[in-house]
């Protein structure tokens, strides 16, 4: 039986509504693209991780960054990422892809691994994440889709999952299999993603204080709770609705 192949796909392109050139801000000594890569290729049950960003020349400069920090890269449609996932399976055929975003730079390896080792024991489920029952805070955010269902999303040429890739799966349980991993403790009050300003300013402080190694999301939730003149630095940012 040939080995059942998980890769991460981390979408990312310089421009940004909100934080323009966010992705290559820099955090402690490298980029935020870099300490995203950093995890996803530190976590044990993922087989390879791949950059899948835009043709624009924006986004010359994010393919670079990635290269340099190992990762593979695909590049498509700016403003149609189901398709550079698509173009990412097909460069490096794979049986399922964990969906993972360039802002959100204090990513656990141990966190994406409890999704993935969720789906490597039952490979029937279909999407599996820790957000369908939101209790992490809002940047450690993980999905894994069956290369076969990401397939199908891709043959609806219009929607919002052309640009989100999953919402047509986890709004349909009655079509596809899914699955959860939510945490005893109910986290998602925080915010450690980047797409603000404030966002930048927490990070920051988290990481002057925890220093530029992975962090497990229990250290960052502690410290936080422990620091609440660090959680307020972006408690006023409101999440972008999907469309």
């Amino acid at each position: 039986m040939a080995p059942v192949r998980v890769n991460a796909v981390i979408q990312a392109r310089l421009s940004s509504t909100r934080l323009q050139g966010k992705v290559l801000r820099p955090l402690g000594d490298r980029s935020v693209l870099s300490w995203v890569i950093r995890a996803a290729a530190a976590t044990h049950n993922v087989d390879r991780v791949i950059l899948a960003t835009s043709t624009s020349d924006d986004d010359d400069l994010v393919a670079e960054e990635a290269a340099r920090c190992g990762a593979e890269v695909v590049r498509g449609p700016l403003d149609d990422v189901l398709a550079r996932y698509l173009m990412a399976v097909d460069a490096h055929p794979c049986d399922a892809v964990v969906r993972l975003t360039a802002d959100c730079p204090l990513h656990d390896p141990a966190l994406i691994a409890q999704v993935v080792g969720m789906w490597r024991a039952d490979p029937t489920i279909d999407y599996a994440s820790n957000i369908l029952v939101r209790h992490y805070p809002r940047g450690l955010d993980t999905e894994l889709v069956r290369t076969s269902v990401l397939a199908e999303q891709g043959g609806i040429p219009t929607g919002p999952h052309r640009e989100h890739v999953t919402p047509n799966i986890y709004t349909n349980p009655d079509t596809y299999r899914c699955a959860g991993v939510v945490s005893a403790v109910d986290n998602s009050d925080l915010r450690i993603t980047l797409d603000t300003a404030e966002d930048a300013s927490l990070l920051d402080a988290v990481v002057a204080e925890l220093g530029t190694e992975i962090p497990t999301w229990e250290t960052v939730v502690a410290l936080l709770r422990a620091r609440p003149d660090i959680a307020a630095l972006n408690k006023s940012v409101s999440q972008k609705p999907l469309p």
